[in-house]
């Protein structure tokens, strides 16, 4: 429709339009609202579930996070404490009969390292999961270096013990890390999933607010325009002001709203430059 059409178009035109429109949306909208019921009813149980079992993966992560956190605690003061008696060993010539290979052995600086980097890098899962597979062949290693030297030496019996003891603990702490990595992999598609289903059910709901509302309104709408028919636009008391008012201002040579907020706008564009 075109600016002239537009200017045509009477206000009993305008009504009749308006009041058909709202008679459409009154019967279409119990329908629409029905709709959006079944699909809420369909959406708010799956929602749930899956808020459920979003919680659930991100509780075992949490689980298997503290149970490496403290394995790794406790292997990690055992480290101190290995470190220390070596040392004490070495001096003492505890070790004389064992392999010299020993004084050069980097496991303890190795282990010290893979740890930093776990805590302190940020890395990827791949990259994490070649640290704990790194860590493992090292106290694979180890434990069989340990086998030996225990049946060599039986002053080392304590030392050997709390060393072994600790390679066990890096092997809980690794288990754990690696389930817990897991368990992240799986959230991710699940909080994904789960994010959409509620943003689903909340636009779903959004629109179903707005239906009822709709409909709300539906009845006063339409006595409206109703009314507006039958008894005309002009002042029919409280909630029916004037509609022609504006029209009457334009007839006898006032402005428009359009021609006000154009002359406001040229008057400010005006002054700006002024200034």
């Amino acid at each position: 429709m075109n600016t002239d059409e537009l200017l045509g178009v009477t206000p009993e035109e305008m009504a009749r339009s308006l009041l058909a429109r709202r008679q459409l949306l009154k019967q279409q909208l119990p329908t629409v609202i029905r709709t959006l019921e079944a699909e809420e009813q369909n959406l708010a149980p799956k929602a749930k579930k899956a808020l459920e079992m979003n919680k659930n993966i991100n509780s075992k992560v949490s689980e298997l996070k503290e149970e490496r956190n403290q394995a790794q605690r406790k292997a990690n003061e055992l480290l101190k404490i290995v470190k220390k008696s070596r040392e004490k060993l070495v001096q003492s010539d505890g070790m004389i009969n064992l392999d010299p290979s020993w004084k050069k052995e980097k496991m303890f600086e190795e282990i010290e390292e893979i740890e930093k980097k776990i805590e302190t890098s940020a890395l990827d899962h791949k990259a994490e999961r070649k640290l704990l597979d790194k860590r493992k062949k090292l106290i694979d290693e180890n434990d069989k270096w340990l086998k030996q030297r225990r049946d060599l030496n039986p002053e080392m019996v304590t030392y050997i013990d709390a060393r072994r003891e600790m390679n066990e603990l890096y092997r809980i702490a690794d288990k754990s890390h690696r389930k817990m990595l897991d368990g992240v992999e799986k959230a991710q598609p699940q909080h994904e999933k789960q994010q959409k289903i509620r943003d689903d059910l909340r636009e779903i709901r959004r629109q179903l607010d707005r239906a009822r509302e709709l409909l709300s309104q539906s009845d006063r709408a339409v006595e409206y325009w109703e009314r507006r028919l039958n008894k005309g636009f002009g002042e029919l008391g409280e909630g029916f002001k004037d509609l022609l008012s504006a029209q009457r201002k334009v007839a006898e040579g006032g402005d428009s709203s359009f021609a006000k907020k154009r002359k406001g706008k040229i008057s400010t564009n005006k002054k700006e430059e002024e200034e």
